[in-house]
């Protein structure tokens, strides 16, 4: 399988942390559609080779039918630091939105010979937090990645250990809360252009303690309110908020899109 990492840098201006570091992103494939692949909590580019998502898409890889791009994550300093209050979580999620549109994105299309044509644009995927990042870049810049494909994920930053003030910066990371006062040209232009696919399991730990299981189905139900073109793929109460199954439910759904 054609595997190529690369490290791209991330620009850091905040108060203590200015300068410039380096995330890894790890490609799989050598054609098809691309798919930015985000990791579990705090994971890293290689959790998905080593945790068997790979080896589960691996006919559509050497198929030439997808690429993947594994990136990075930076949950430790973001969402998944419980020592920040939860508007400063948010602001950093935006340090790291703006590597993923200014670092990321332009290398896939370098990669891929150019900015996508139609059809084969960019899929967003990602489990467990992972899956929440795909579906809020996939809202913020439908322009980039139009269809998102979300794990196990629990969409609402609000209930991760919260604590403080909150304001702007958690109200525009948070699709359960902006999505419902989605209105007018905005709203039109994401119903003529996005797709999200989300998928969750009825076991052990989508309930408790992720939340994924109420989140995915409450999600849903926003979005089929404001017309956002969407689906809810409920696996049974044997399908656990682990990799072995989002392995599985990967490979269920991916050829659909490529």
């Amino acid at each position: 399988m054609n595997r190529h990492q690369v490290e791209l840098p991330l620009h850091e201006h905040r108060p203590g942390h200015e300068g410039t570091r380096n995330l890894h992103v790890i490609r799989y494939g050598h054609w098809g559609r691309p798919v930015l692949v985000f990791p579990s909590e705090a994971g890293r580019a290689w959790d998905f080779e080593n945790n068997g998502m790979i080896e589960a898409v691996r006919p559509l890889i050497e198929a030439g039918r997808v690429k993947l791009y594994c990136v990075d994550s930076l949950d430790a300093e973001t969402w998944s630091d419980q020592w920040l209050p939860t508007e400063e979580r948010a602001r950093r999620h935006g340090v790291y939105t703006r590597w993923l549109i200014d670092q990321v994105v332009p290398f896939v299309h370098a990669d891929s010979g150019g900015p996508p044509a139609p059809g084969s644009e960019l899929i967003t995927t990602g489990c467990s937090l992972g899956a929440y990042h795909a579906v809020q870049f996939t809202l913020q810049r439908a322009d980039l990645a139009p269809l998102a494909i979300g794990l196990s994920g629990n969409y609402d930053p609000s209930t991760w250990r919260p604590w403080g003030e909150t304001g702007e910066a958690l109200y525009f990371a948070n699709p359960t809360s902006y999505v419902p006062h989605l209105h007018g040209d905005h709203l039109e232009w994401l119903r003529q252009r996005v797709s999200i696919l989300l998928v969750v399991g009825q076991g052990a730990w989508e309930t408790h303690p992720t939340g994924a299981l109420p989140s995915s189905v409450r999600f849903a139900e926003i979005l089929r309110s404001k017309g956002i073109r969407s689906e809810l793929d409920l696996w049974g109460y044997d399908v656990s908020h682990d990799w072995e199954w989002w392995a599985r439910q990967l490979a269920h759904h991916l050829p659909r899109f490529c």
